[in-house]
């Protein structure tokens, strides 16, 4: 029986219009937008440790990092509304999530590596240029998918993750600016112990249980390392008090450099 049992048939999920039950629905989306938030802030984050400026409250270039954040997440609804309701012959009409993406990251990590701010303007001028790149790409991309064999694109995504697993584990023990620092926190016990939680809760719960225990694992993990954080003091909601409720985007806020 498939661990998606629980939320419908199996023609039911082949129907693109279902709509599970809202008590499912409900968790499962936010699962999704969870993983969509989290997919979308984390290079964004990278990059600016790479780079060496952000790294907590106190630092001063903190708000470029928030700034890098939200740039992020504003031209990912763009994307995702242009890819959704479609402009001309652009976009699928199909609600498929647009953002960031860690197949650039280990490209840009060594670009910005310890340069600080002033680094930002040259990466923002390589996304220019990659960005036209890739749109005149999408034009002939359906004559060249030949030479694009599951083989090809699934050694491309395996390279990104073994690239992306050094920076895992650095920011599972307190971050890559942590370790540059020489903060005594960085790759401390509590920091593996949360790691772990929410490593260990997600696994058992997507292999050893069956239902919406399975299919939600992800957001139980975070919510259980989440709590984990909150107890031990990790947690810090003053910033989030201190910050604007509304702040107006700058795209060009770093400058372009070429």
């Amino acid at each position: 029986m498939s661990q998606f049992s629980s939320i419908g048939s199996a023609e039911d999920l082949k129907n693109p219009d279902y709509l599970p039950p809202l008590a499912k629905a409900i968790p499962l989306g936010i699962q999704h937008i969870l993983a969509m938030f989290i997919s979308n802030v984390t290079p964004a984050i990278i990059v600016c440790g790479a780079a060496g400026f952000g790294f907590g409250s106190s630092s001063p270039d903190f708000p470029n990092m928030i700034y890098m954040i939200q740039m992020s997440m504003f031209f990912a609804g763009i994307a995702t509304l242009i890819q959704t309701i479609g402009i001309g012959p652009i976009g699928a009409k199909l609600p498929i999530v647009q953002g960031t993406s860690f197949a650039f990251v280990p490209i840009m990590v060594p670009l910005v590596a310890g340069k600080g701010v002033d680094a930002i303007a040259i990466l923002m001028g390589g996304v220019i240029i990659g960005g036209l790149f890739h749109t005149i790409l999408g034009v002939f991309i359906g004559r060249i998918r030949f030479a694009l064999p599951p083989l090809v694109t699934g050694l491309i995504i395996l390279m990104i993750g073994l690239a992306l697993i050094r920076v895992g584990i650095q920011y599972a023990a307190g971050g890559v600016p942590a370790k540059a620092q020489g903060l005594p926190e960085y790759g401390s016990l509590m920091n593996w112990s949360i790691a772990g939680v929410v490593i260990v809760v997600t696994l058992v719960l997507k292999f050893f249980t069956r239902g919406m225990l399975s299919v939600a694992a992800v957001l139980i993990g975070i919510i259980a390392g989440y709590i984990v954080a909150y107890f031990n003091g990790m947690v810090n909601f003053g910033n989030v008090g201190n910050a604007a409720a509304i702040a107006l985007p700058n795209p060009f806020h770093f400058g372009v450099e070429f």
